[in-house]
């Protein structure tokens, strides 16, 4: 392909984009193809001759596009969003481009030097702390990683080995006397390694589980109740932490959320720095992958109390803030850590700029060694929107999902509950039972709150049959009632999904299988919430409509 090709398929491909863009409302969201259904469509091997582009690109729409699910849908309310946009698209073809490794500074170094400037940016939109900051006095700053798991994984290695320095080879030697051995330090090391646990939420995202797989240590989920919003609490982490450190366990991390996948719940975090107090060497990660954007409003800007005490933080700009995936944002108060942790350098890496130490080598940031220009296409999008254009964008979202909520709670309330507080453009629910049946076995169970309190309830949120007893309690009636209730949900779940208008996606939350609606992608609106609502009310009504007809004696 000579220039002047390039150029006829660029304008080929960006106008393809373009009406793909336009149309998108148009097309099933879901993918319903089956397994295997692209290899019957392609040749077993690559053509010989090259083709035209034409012919190429005929084949984008023909076997390419079934087997998309449409994640910028105005009816994808599936996940979390994973925005994009043109500005990040033509961010996208510059570094498509230029296509710099940029694993020194010497790669090119405006790959370096844009992304410490636009996470700078960021960093002071969202309300970090200022020594998070690359100019902070504490050697901080802020690095571009793949993905929100990426970043967790990376900063677990940097926490096992912060952890392992400070607690194996000074105290070995403290206690065995100056002229202890490295023989004796290495095998109190190892000993030491055995006995680390990383520590997480039981609504923590699975890729700090993951994560702890990866590092070689142990995992610990934390409980946590409805009754704290299923947040972890300052009380519920000084137990996990006294317990282990009881059994002989050494915890050196632990994840807290901004916004769990499952319901949004924010974690305690102000008690969790209190805590922090009492044990400092626990690495203290934020994971803000989603609700994270939601601090460049100044009503959420509190959320970021305590952050201080904090080790690390990560937002992805390719959830909620326009731009398209990767661009995950990583944030440290002090970046030696990390650096000391993961920089090795071969005599092919040398060079006199780094030795100098004026410049950052963003290698020793993270685990692979090369990595794109992503900061063009979030210095695209922040240009492009502006600060305001991005406040607005979230703020209209958060509205929206409140009024997704207010349907629910209002015009639905005699099909659904509310599962958990909307949040972030985040509604959780599950399926009422017919009333009939709720109040025959209520009665059974008596006017215990268990699960909720009385204001919730007013609130709208599930009521005392949605969540698991405590021990002790008559659960035959409630186990019945969930299970039925579970199984009525899955069902209308499934059945939506299956008609390709909207795409949603489920949970279980303590026993309890919930339906999850986010209304986050930059084409959706109200007219779409709106659709989805009167789907999931028609839906829920005719499958209890159909149970009840099978429920009547013959």
């Amino acid at each position: 392909m000579d220039a002047e090709q390039f150029r006829r398929a660029g304008h080929a491909a960006v106008d393809e984009i373009i009406d793909y863009f336009t149309n998108l409302e148009s097309r099933r969201v879901a993918s319903n193809v089956s397994p295997g259904y692209l290899r019957t469509l392609l040749p077993s091997k690559p053509p010989d001759e090259g083709e035209k582009w034409a012919d190429i690109q005929k084949d984008i729409e023909a076997k390419i596009m079934p087997g998309l699910t449409h994640w910028q849908s105005p009816n994808f309310m599936a996940f979390f969003p994973a925005n994009a946009t043109y500005p990040s698209i033509l961010g996208e073809m510059y570094s498509a481009a230029f296509t710099a490794p940029a694993f020194n500074w010497l790669c090119s170094p405006a790959c370096t030097e844009l992304e410490t400037i636009v996470l700078d940016w960021l960093c002071n939109l969202l309300h970090l702390p200022a020594s998070y900051l690359s100019t902070s006095a504490t050697g901080g700053g802020g690095v571009i990683q793949g993905s929100a798991s990426e970043a967790i994984v990376t900063v677990m290695i940097a926490a096992r080995e912060q952890f392992i320095r400070r607690h194996c080879r000074l105290a070995v030697k403290n206690k065995l006397s100056q002229t202890a051995s490295e023989v004796e330090a290495e095998d109190g090391e190892w000993r030491l390694r055995t006995r680390l646990v990383a520590l997480g939420s039981e609504m923590s995202h699975s890729s700090t589980q993951k994560a702890a797989m990866i590092a070689g240590v142990h995992y610990e989920s934390i409980p946590v109740d409805v009754t704290d919003e299923f947040a972890l609490t300052g009380r519920g982490l000084t137990e996990a932490l006294q317990n282990l450190t009881r059994r002989g366990w050494a915890p050196f991390y632990l994840t807290v959320t901004l916004g769990t996948t499952s319901t949004c719940a924010v974690d305690h975090f102000k008690e969790i720095a209190e805590v922090k107090k009492q044990f400092p060497n626990v690495w203290i990660h934020v994971d803000a992958a989603y609700a994270g954007a939601a601090l460049l409003l100044e009503e959420y800007h509190e959320l970021t109390n305590g952050f201080e005490a904090f080790d690390s933080f990560d937002v992805n700009m390719h959830k909620w803030l326009l731009t398209n995936f990767d661009a995950s944002c990583l944030f440290l108060p002090c970046r030696e850590p990390l650096i000391s942790a993961l920089t090795i350098t071969p005599s092919y890496l040398q060079n006199n700029y780094s030795s100098s130490g004026l410049v950052t080598d963003y290698r020793d940031w993270q685990i692979p060694l090369g990595r794109r220009f992503r900061a063009l296409k979030i210095w695209f999008v922040l240009r492009s929107y502006g600060v305001n254009g991005m406040k607005d964008h979230v703020k209209r979202h958060i509205a929206l999902g409140d009024r997704f909520a207010n349907w629910v709670k209002d015009e639905g309330s005699d099909l659904f509950e509310l599962v958990a507080p909307p949040r972030f453009a985040l509604t959780v629910l599950r399926v009422k039972l017919p009333k009939e049946k709720r109040e025959k076995t209520t009665a059974r169970l008596g006017t215990s709150k268990v699960g909720t309190t009385e204001t919730k309830v007013d609130e709208g949120l599930a009521s005392n049959d949605v969540f698991p007893l405590p021990n002790g309690a008559d659960k035959g009636p409630h186990t019945d009632m969930l299970t039925r209730a579970n199984a009525v949900t899955k069902e209308v779940y499934e059945s939506i999904n299956a008609t390709g208008d909207i795409f949603l996606t489920s949970t279980m939350i303590k026993d309890c299988y919930a339906i999850r609606v986010v209304g986050a992608n930059e084409q959706t609106d109200e007219q779409h919430l709106r659709k989805a609502f009167e789907i999931l009310a028609s839906t829920t009504r005719e499958i209890l409509q159909k149970l009840e007809r099978k429920a009547e004696p013959e």
